[in-house]
């Protein structure tokens, strides 16, 4: 039996992770700025982020499907077990929905989502204003729950590496692996 993620798998969720890490504090930071063509080109390259992470996330949803995570380790109490279930659902729920609501809120606002300034996606919706300011709203706070979640993820991982020792964290990064 396998104890550790595939090398996809471990690519996968690392590029993801760094996008997010990049794309969520450049949307907040680009979120007050007065409008210009620096605030226009963070969007874009915003959007680009979004768009990438959620083509990644196809893929390792893909992945996942053929190919089966490790079980977790017997020593997590169930109530752990449901809690790392739940979060990783969460987690895949949002990387799909939160990419989702930005192309939206960006179709109801009349902005064009351009793949890395190169492949220009359709509209989704058609242009209302009103609708893409209810969709900005929704689009930030999915992406707070968000952030929330990863901090909790995080934090689990590594209390399970510093305290519990056992090797949850060391699926993801093999280099931690103790050598036999």
């Amino acid at each position: 039996m396998n104890t550790h993620y595939t090398r996809t798998a471990v690519t996968l969720h690392w590029l993801i992770a760094l996008l997010i890490l990049v794309g969520l504090p450049l949307g907040l930071y680009m979120h007050d700025l007065p409008l210009s063509p620096h605030k226009l080109r963070l969007f874009s390259y915003h959007k680009w982020i979004g768009v990438t992470v959620f083509v990644l996330a196809v893929l390792r949803l893909s992945w996942r499907v053929t190919h089966r995570p490790p079980p977790l380790p017997d020593s997590m109490a169930a109530w752990e077990r449901f809690a790392a279930e739940a979060v990783h659902y969460l987690l895949y729920a949002l990387i799909f929905i939160i990419p989702i609501t930005g192309w939206l809120m960006s179709s109801a606002k009349g902005f064009q989502t351009v793949w890395f300034g190169v492949l220009p996606l359709p509209d989704l919706i058609g242009k209302n204003a009103e609708l893409g300011d209810q969709l900005h709203e929704v689009h930030e706070n999915l992406n707070y729950a968000l952030l929330f979640l990863l901090l909790g993820h995080v934090g689990a991982a590594l209390k399970h590496h510093f305290f519990q020792h056992d090797d949850i964290l060391t699926r993801m990064i093999p280099f931690l692996r103790k050598k036999p």
